[in-house]
């Protein structure tokens, strides 16, 4: 099984005149094909996939796989779901699409037990058996933890479940997994702790920030990987007001917005219920993004 590790970023949907700007997509992810980053991650929470067609869905994919093909870049797709059967669904397109390995953010809403958990991601997963698959922990957003006692038994019941992309914003809770299944494909899914995730063990990250700075993102990944960890901290350090802004509104108006200030996208465009950040963020985004070289398309 050829899984994904490294840098990997949850790329943002753009959006023109209310509908997916294919152009625009496409050049954000040969962007970060050019700055180094192992893994694009499209339709995931930051691509608004909750608001996106299932043709758009398909489509995202579609547009990643041609554009990674060839490099050296790979594609982690976003199919989750609340719904078991839809997110069943999203994964069998993803295979269909040609992507390298899925991700899949537990089912929000629903506040299912543990129980339920471990059946959702064991259904969705069987159902795509030679698929490189990883869970997605976020309870900020989905009001429910997979606890490190589900995601043991997962990684030990379900042979293609190879890691976790871990939002709790623990790091206790990388410790904990990691002491138990050191094997365990473990990726930062909070910016401002990739550092030190990374250095208790950790795989990788899904970054938001590496939107907007996969130079930055890539070599912070490298080092920490080669066991540099003083210059990783250093670049951790660096990127912390800008991680930290990021997320001064909903994940992904920041990112978006900052990406339109830095002229990657031509159109600041969000689905409702999302709408651009107040003119006060915008502020306080615009004021943090001048401390940083930004490299264009």
């Amino acid at each position: 099984m050829n899984i994904v590790t490294g840098s990997t970023t949850a790329l943002i949907t753009p959006f023109k005149n209310g509908k997916l700007d294919e152009q625009a997509f496409a050049a954000l992810i040969k962007r970060q094909i050019n700055n180094g980053i192992n893994a694009v991650c499209p339709v995931g929470t930051t691509g608004e996939s909750a608001t996106l067609t299932y043709d758009e869905d398909r489509r995202c994919m579609e547009i990643a796989v041609e554009i990674c093909r060839g490099t050296q870049t790979k594609v982690l797709a976003g199919a989750g779901s609340n719904s078991t059967a839809e997110a069943i669904q999203a994964a069998k397109v993803a295979q269909e699409c040609g992507v390298d390995a899925i991700f899949s953010v537990a089912p929000y809403y629903n506040k299912p037990s543990q129980e339920g958990l471990y059946l959702h991601y064991k259904a969705i997963a069987e159902s795509v058996p030679d698929m490189p698959f990883m869970l997605y922990n976020v309870p900020g957003r989905t009001v429910v933890d997979i606890s490190a006692d589900t995601v043991i038994r997962l990684f030990d019941d379900v042979k293609n479940i190879y890691g976790i992309k871990e939002a709790t914003g623990s790091l206790e809770r990388t410790i904990e997994l990691l002491s138990r299944r050191p094997e365990l494909k473990v990726f930062s899914g909070d910016d401002a702790i990739d550092y030190p995730i990374l250095a208790n063990g950790g795989a990788g990250i899904t970054s938001v920030t590496s939107n907007l700075m996969p130079d930055l993102k890539s070599q912070l990944v490298r080092l920490a990987l080669s066991g540099d960890f003083v210059a990783a901290k250093a670049l951790n350090d660096k990127l912390y007001p800008l991680n930290k802004v990021m997320f001064c509104e909903s994940n992904p108006i920041p990112i978006k917005a900052a990406m339109y200030i830095a002229g990657l996208i031509d159109t600041l465009e969000y689905r409702l219920p999302l709408t651009p950040p107040s003119i006060e963020s915008m502020k306080k985004i615009e004021a943090v993004m001048k401390n940083y070289e930004i490299k264009g398309l």
